[in-house]
């Protein structure tokens, strides 16, 4: 990103005054060691190009998943994926949620598509319903996206209402993006992956980030079975663009399934007490089944945070969201003590 150009996400470890970023919803067990590892032991193989076409690391994520190697593809992060696939599918008109993740709507009107949104209500504590079906049934996109759990809202789109969906749009022929990202630190672990191989315009993102706590290693991947698709995306992507050290530690990473498990139960946990710690301060809580929490407070809490050396994601620029939407991420104990700590000091 241009240095200029401010940052609309959380994660910004440039901030010299943050102490505690909670702006940033990783794997609160952090990195495993043998991910560290495997990264380190690609170093001293630096003077060489990594595989253009991560064989190894697309055939261990191919066992992990169950799905063929020809339908997966490897980017420098999910971001990377989230343009190239805009730039080559290129839907003219796509759906999306309001409030989600805004690097979808930014690649697409980068690509000359028009976005539409479809806006959840804090009275439904931002669930999605059957109004979205209606939704796809009018505008008949090109593309509709979903974010599952949904990014900021921290919820889940119910499983019935998500099987709808997918019908909808493989009776009308429209693209089915679907951003698991942030699925396996979620109450739910049940992907959409089996039905990949029957329509090839579902489109599924995932990526090592959140589960493994590699966002500074910057690794992602999609699954789909139209592999037209995917060659165009790989067209539009630079060679060599997952490095060597990202890719020996996607391999590592695929092997430590315990680790994601022990995350799992430690954001259900400190979730419940986080979320019970803030409505006992006065702020209202959005019911969340992810590994971060949506919620309201003072419109100048984010700053007065900061003093305190603590970062929260001001998501006062989602569409949907006005000033005084936060979201934390859900740690261990000792950082969600400092947080609630800090905030005592603020609100």
């Amino acid at each position: 990103m241009y240095y200029a150009k401010k940052s609309p996400h959380g994660g910004d470890a440039g901030r010299e005054e943050t102490v505690l970023d909670l702006s940033a919803n990783i794997n609160p067990l952090g990195t495993p060691a043998s991910v560290i590892k495997a990264a380190a032991g690609a170093l001293a193989r630096s003077d060489r190009y990594p595989d253009p076409c991560c064989r190894a690391l697309v055939g261990a994520i191919s066992a992990s998943e169950e799905v063929p190697a020809e339908h997966i593809l490897c980017g420098n992060g999910a971001s990377e994926l989230i343009y190239a696939f805009c730039a080559a599918a290129g839907p003219g008109t796509a759906l999306e949620f309001a409030p989600t993740f805004s690097e979808y709507s930014s690649a697409l009107e980068l690509n000359g598509c028009r976005v539409e949104r479809h806006y959840l209500t804090e009275e439904n504590a931002f669930l999605p319903d059957a109004s979205f079906l209606d939704h796809i049934g009018r505008l008949r996109p090109g593309a509709v996206f979903v974010c599952n759990p949904n990014n900021p809202t921290g919820r889940l789109v119910p499983r019935p209402l998500l099987y709808e969906i997918y019908s909808l749009c493989r009776s009308l022929g429209i693209r089915l993006f679907v951003d698991e990202c942030f699925l396996d630190l979620s109450d739910s672990r049940e992907g959409m992956k089996k039905l990949s191989g029957e329509y090839p315009g579902l489109f599924i993102l995932k990526a090592f980030t959140k589960n493994y706590g590699m966002a500074g290693l910057r690794l992602g991947y999609c699954i789909c079975s139209d592999t037209a698709l995917l060659a165009r995306m790989a067209e539009l992507t630079p060679p060599w663009n997952v490095s060597a050290p990202a890719q020996a530690a996607g391999e590592a990473a695929l092997r430590e399934t315990e680790h994601v498990a022990k995350a799992r139960e430690l954001i259900r946990s400190e979730r419940a007490y986080l979320s019970s710690a803030l409505e006992a301060r006065g702020l209202s809580v959005i019911p969340s089944e992810a590994n971060f929490l949506l919620f309201r407070g003072p419109e100048k809490l984010g700053g007065k945070l900061l003093a305190h050396g603590v970062a929260l994601r001001d998501c006062s620029n989602f569409p949907g969201l006005s000033p005084g939407w936060y979201r934390t991420a859900v740690r261990g104990r000792e950082e969600n003590l400092r947080f609630i700590s800090a905030l005592e000091e603020c609100v």
